[in-house]
């Protein structure tokens, strides 16, 4: 059976507070949403669960996020000791970008395929951590993995996603989301 993971990363600060992009590694990470399709479960991950996380990214075929390539992976990866571009990956927003040519959002994408949107901003997740509220700032990581999970799902099932341009409201967006014949799950040798 294959366990795709889809996650999503929350950090303790912005980039205004680390003096820009160039300091990705010292924004921090406040929690991890995944969910796991071998068990169809949500979950959440603190620092103090990390090792549970990484035993989840050991055992997965393949982790499956939005903008994660360029930013999740690379803010999380000082934080665990999982190799985590060792693992077969599925960047949403990478694939579409790289047929439109531009980035799109999330919380669009939700819209005009799902018929919902997020529920606040990642900056509402730093101020939620900074005040303690770390039921809020779970709810909504878990609400961005659910929203990215069925993005990825309508694009399996239909073969397209739905994205909005500059110049025309309604872009279909042709993507190959099945699972790859050949992954298989992750070998615990390689970590």
């Amino acid at each position: 059976m294959q366990n795709e993971l889809v996650f999503d990363i929350e950090t303790k600060q912005s980039f205004q507070d680390v003096g820009g992009k160039q300091n990705m590694h010292l924004l921090g990470v406040s929690v991890v949403g995944v969910y796991s399709y071998a068990d169809d479960t949500l979950r959440c991950y603190e620092e103090k669960d990390f090792p549970l996380l990484e035993e989840a990214f050991r055992n997965t075929s393949r982790i499956i996020g939005f903008n994660s390539k360029h930013f999740d992976v690379p803010v999380l990866q000082p934080h665990v000791r999982v190799p985590l571009a060792a693992i077969p990956h599925l960047d949403l927003m990478n694939d579409i970008e790289s047929y439109l040519g531009f980035r799109v959002s999330l919380d669009g994408l939700a819209k005009m395929n799902l018929g919902t949107q997020k529920s606040g901003h990642g900056l509402d997740a730093i101020k939620w951590w900074r005040e303690g509220n770390i039921e809020m700032l779970k709810k909504y990581c878990l609400d961005d993995v659910r929203i990215t999970r069925d993005v990825y799902e309508f694009g399996k099932k239909n073969g397209h996603v739905i994205a909005e341009t500059r110049t025309d409201p309604r872009v279909s967006v042709p993507v190959s989301w099945q699972v790859p014949v050949t992954a298989g799950t992750a070998q615990t040798s390689l970590f």
